[in-house]
């Protein structure tokens, strides 16, 4: 494995960082040709809301939110480490974002050796966050982007907050390992990091033996993961001071449907 460090925010691709020399204005090229290279692409605070179009004087009062998140009830290795929430919207690419009601979060075993399998009812995203302007643009922003890379008429998106805690010690952000999440696209933005060491993320080509590593430390920092040529990780955290969290937002988004236990079984029987 070679690295790639978060200074850089170029392109690595066979062991080297290349050095990207957009023609246009905007960085959206960037994101998506580096998606389209290399599977994936890091993208600055500055470079992620200019890529996107959005204010982060809007954004910024959302964070406050995940301090409002329940205990992950689900977790089979036994930790109390991880909060969240889950909702879920369909997109129509170029119109309008709407919320499904509420819904379990499913995962194939395929994808999810440790939670797979199971309905995982988690609480959903407040209404003032799901409900907020600022929140459909960012998932609306993220879902026009990604439609750049795969034509599809809408995009059916979950969206995870995560609260990581070091209160008893260790917080895995990724207790289910190097994994891939069975979507088309993610987006893993930063909320908050603060009194915590660790939490390097990881992202491996899916049909190869390369990869890179580097540690998300500012807010609205974001990664964006191409599902089927990735695979991706973080690393745990410890504390580095008291009451040490790593705050996600985790945006999945699928043009096939959610994936649900009924598909899984078609798919088998088929």
């Amino acid at each position: 494995m070679y690295e790639c460090t978060p200074a850089a925010y170029g392109l690595c691709k066979n062991g080297r960082r290349l050095l990207v020399l957009s023609p246009y204005p905007s960085m959206s090229s960037f994101a998506v040709t580096s998606l389209s290279l290399t599977g994936y692409a890091l993208l600055t605070p500055e470079q992620f809301v200019r890529e996107l179009d959005l204010d982060l004087t809007e954004l910024d009062p959302l964070r406050k939110t995940w301090a409002n998140l329940p205990r992950d009830a689900y977790l089979r290795d036994g930790g109390r480490y991880r909060s969240r929430r889950h909702s879920c919207f369909i997109q129509d690419v170029g119109g309008a974002i709407v919320e499904t009601p509420h819904r379990a979060h499913w995962q194939p075993p395929d994808y999810n050796a440790l939670h797979g399998g199971i309905e995982r009812w988690f609480e959903p995203i407040e209404p003032e966050v799901r409900r907020h302007p600022a929140w459909l643009r960012l998932l609306t922003a993220c879902g026009n982007l990604f439609a750049q890379l795969r034509s599809t008429p809408r995009w059916f998106i979950e969206a995870h907050q995560f609260r990581i805690d070091t209160d008893e010690g260790i917080g895995r952000p990724t207790p289910e390992g190097a994994h891939r999440d069975g979507v088309d696209y993610v987006a893993v933005i930063l909320i908050e990091r603060r009194d915590v060491r660790g939490g390097e993320t990881r992202v491996f080509q899916a049909h190869g033996n390369t990869g890179v590593r580097f540690t998300m430390t500012d807010p609205w920092t974001a990664l964006l993961l191409d599902d089927e040529a990735v695979i991706h990780e973080t690393t745990p955290i410890q504390p580095d001071g008291t009451s040490g969290v790593r705050d996600t937002l985790v945006l999945t988004y699928r043009a096939k449907g959610f994936q649900e236990p009924r598909a899984a079984e078609l798919r088998i029987e088929n």
